[in-house]
């Protein structure tokens, strides 16, 4: 389904594609640390738990961050074996009624009780738990509500092509 442009989307969609394409590095750098942590503890018997937590935290950091750059690439799972059956004018309904009755709710709740979250982490100076662990765990914890809002950019950019689509020109389009 070809949405239509909006100046809206004009703005944020590339936008989110710079960012995905940047993150998508942190990819090659999690595989450099797999490779490293797994030579230090079967080559040379070290054991590295900061290895072991920074691939977490790269994984989380780029599975996030690029919510919001699948999305708007329109390259994240759906049903295709039912889409594709659908009629466009179908599917853009279907996608508008998943929006506003899932996703925008899903991520409200996501970014309410998220900020918080990190909000008392910064505040504790939290660590990790691990001896020689990771400090400032804030930081990972951060990464949460930033890739949920890059999602909510996305959203709001595919809502207005949806609308326009659905709805025809809403004003310069």
């Amino acid at each position: 389904m070809l949405l239509p442009q909006t100046p809206f989307s004009r703005v944020v969609d590339p936008w989110l594609e710079k960012i995905g394409q940047r993150i998508s590095w942190l990819w090659v750098v999690l595989l450099v640390v797999i490779v490293a942590n797994v030579l230090l503890r079967y080559v040379f018997n070290q054991g590295r738990i900061e290895f072991e937590e920074i691939q977490w935290h790269l994984y989380s950091t780029g599975f996030l961050m690029a919510l919001g750059y699948a999305y708007q690439a329109d390259v994240h799972i759906r049903v295709d074996v039912l889409h594709e059956y659908m009629t466009p004018q179908t599917q853009a309904w279907v996608e508008l009624y998943g929006i506003l009755l899932l996703l925008l709710p899903f991520i409200a709740f996501v970014l309410i009780f998220s900020i918080p979250f990190v909000w008392i982490s910064f505040d504790l100076s939290e660590v990790s738990q691990a001896p020689g662990g990771l400090p400032f765990r804030w930081v990972i914890k951060a990464v949460l509500p930033v890739g949920f809002s890059l999602l909510l950019l996305a959203v709001c950019s595919r809502l207005s092509r949806l609308w326009v689509f659905l709805f025809g020109d809403a004003g310069g389009s």
